[in-house]
């Protein structure tokens, strides 16, 4: 483990360098910064068993349950890191409380414990025993939804823990810290992050993003998707939100969401699935609304003409490789 520079107890006067949580464009890879309507990192996918938490996608048999899987990614493009640190006084307690802790200076000490991070949060830490993930989780992080044009939620996920750390740079982002220097000796710290990994017996935990990183959830990764078995044929706003109940201290809120919209229909003009699922419904991406809640309500007559009119689906945009390839820079992303 890398050490950091301790700090001592912050001083009335100091201001700390906030994280900002942005929230990706939906569908792209973490680090992509080319048009978002280009990214194709979601499917659909039919599973057999509705149970499963990344189940294999079929084309065939008993067909439980249709899914939309998509990526997802976070930048902290703010002034300060985020560090979270989290502590549970036995190893008779499931859960960890959590605190936020930040630096007051560049260049100045990070908080390397629970103790000198000094605000409290809402959230907690648990340790997921699955065998996909075996390491300890941040609980409620980020949030996705799928919501009719006028807001209201149709689907919420299930996913719940993430396990953050630095997975990829932002497009927008300066050139690398000192690795001598205390936000450089955080960035590594952050980049080897594995939350603990067959560490059930911790008592403190850390986690957090730096700045101008990003921590991102690829579309096979368990609970990465939303269920559209019982969806009617419509159009949809998929929403993905961080820190939705603003429990983490930032420096903005206005752009920790993002959304797309996206058309479903069921095979035949039906309205609802049919009684035996033999095909998926189809689902269209209409547009892409970065930094925004709402994105149904802003297609025109003449956006729908245009997608009408634009012919094949361009080819993906370029991103990481999927886990579980031999491609360069792939990882456990199904650990996460």
């Amino acid at each position: 483990m890398v050490a950091l520079a301790l700090t001592q107890p912050a001083r009335a006067d100091e201001r700390p360098l906030l994280p900002d949580l942005r929230q990706a464009p939906v569908g792209c890879a973490g680090g992509y910064g080319g048009d978002p309507s280009l990214c194709r990192d979601w499917d659909v996918c039919l599973v057999a068993d509705a149970k499963a938490p990344n189940g294999e996608c079929v084309t065939s048999g008993e067909i439980r349950a249709v899914r939309i899987r998509f990526t997802t990614a976070m930048d902290n493009v703010g002034e300060g890191p985020l560090m979270l640190h989290g502590r549970r006084s036995d190893r008779n307690s499931d859960e960890m409380s959590v605190r936020q802790a930040f630096q007051t200076s560049r260049g100045g000490p990070i908080p390397g414990s629970y103790d000198e991070a000094r605000r409290a949060t809402t959230t907690s830490m648990y340790y997921e025993p699955t065998p996909t993930h075996l390491h300890w989780h941040l609980m409620g992080f980020a949030r996705m939804q799928l919501r009719t044009p006028g807001g209201r939620t149709v689907v919420a996920d299930r996913k719940n823990g993430y396990c953050l750390g630095d997975r990829y740079r932002t497009a927008d982002a300066g050139g690398l810290p000192d690795p001598t220097s205390p936000e450089g000796q955080l960035a590594e710290r952050l980049k080897k992050s594995n939350c603990g990994r067959n560490d059930p017996g911790a008592t403190e935990m850390f986690e957090g993003i730096s700045v101008g990183s990003g921590d991102d959830y690829r579309k096979g990764v368990d609970f990465q998707w939303l269920d559209l078995t019982n969806v009617t044929s419509g159009t949809y706003d998929l929403v993905n939100t961080v820190n939705s109940d603003r429990t983490l201290a930032e420096s903005r809120y206005d752009n920790n969401s993002s959304s797309i919209s996206i058309s479903v229909q069921w095979p035949g003009g039906a309205k609802r699935r049919p009684a035996v699922i033999t095909e998926a419904p189809a689902v269209t991406l209409l547009r892409s609304c970065p930094g925004q809640e709402r994105c149904s309500g802003q297609l025109r007559t003449d956006d729908l003409l245009a997608r009408a009119r634009s012919g094949p689906i361009p080819e993906p945009a370029p991103g990481r490789p999927e886990c579980g390839t031999d491609e360069p820079g792939c990882c456990c992303c199904a650990c996460r």
